[in-house]
């Protein structure tokens, strides 16, 4: 009879401690790493392109991202291309880098008046510097050649600020997506689903074993 148990009575054991060595093996928890909402700020302002801000904004949105619409001032403003209008929730000069994770700069005539604004400018300029994620679409470099920060890298655009970028020291590519470093650029609306997609690849892909912090000593 003590045969007859013998097996059952060592795989019990054996079973007991494959499970505490499974539960042992580190596990990539995404609170374990960040309980904040991405936020993502959208740079913008009157003459804006109507999907090149509204459809990343709203792919964004759906996958869980926060978006808050930042300008000159707050108010209300609208597209060049439609009756669509869009209500820039602060200013430029009441938010600070440390506040959001990423930044997109839709195009349309707004780029061409935002890049006078000192301000902008240099938000912008500090943003691409933290290394933190810029996004631009379309005439939306214009602020960032404007910001001094194009030289060298690689990036697209409008067809019609090509030879701007390049002036500038950027390296141009005719291609639907350009990611160089925490820059990501996209040519016109075609591009758009490429663009938001490179968004999301760069500020919001699930976090690896790396990300989590250790936990702290008993």
């Amino acid at each position: 009879m003590k045969k007859k148990f013998l097996f059952p009575l060592i795989g019990v054991p054996l079973l007991g401690l494959g499970l505490l060595l499974t539960s042992c093996e580190p596990q990539v928890r995404y609170a374990d790493v960040v309980d904040d909402t991405i936020h993502i700020a959208v740079l913008t302002g009157e003459g804006f392109h109507d999907g090149e801000a509204y459809m990343p904004m709203g792919f964004l949105i759906n996958q869980g991202a926060r978006v808050t619409v930042i300008g000159p001032e707050p108010g209300t403003v609208t597209a060049y291309n439609s009756d669509f209008s869009i209500d820039i929730e602060k200013s430029v000069a009441d938010v600070s880098v440390d506040d959001f994770d990423a930044l997109i700069l839709p195009g349309g005539q707004a780029p061409a008046m935002l890049r006078e604004n000192e301000t902008i400018v240099s938000f912008a300029r500090d943003f691409f510097n933290s290394g933190k994620t810029v996004a631009a679409i379309c005439h939306g470099p214009q602020v960032l050649i404007t910001a001094g920060v194009m030289d060298g890298i690689n990036a697209t655009g409008f067809g019609g600020i090509e030879e701007e970028l390049v002036e500038a020291g950027a390296i141009y590519h005719d291609e639907e997506v350009v990611i160089h470093d925490n820059l990501i650029t996209s040519r016109t609306p075609p591009d758009l689903f490429a663009f938001s997609k490179a968004i999301k690849q760069s500020v919001m892909l699930p976090p690896t074993l790396e990300d989590v912090p250790p936990r702290p000593a008993l």
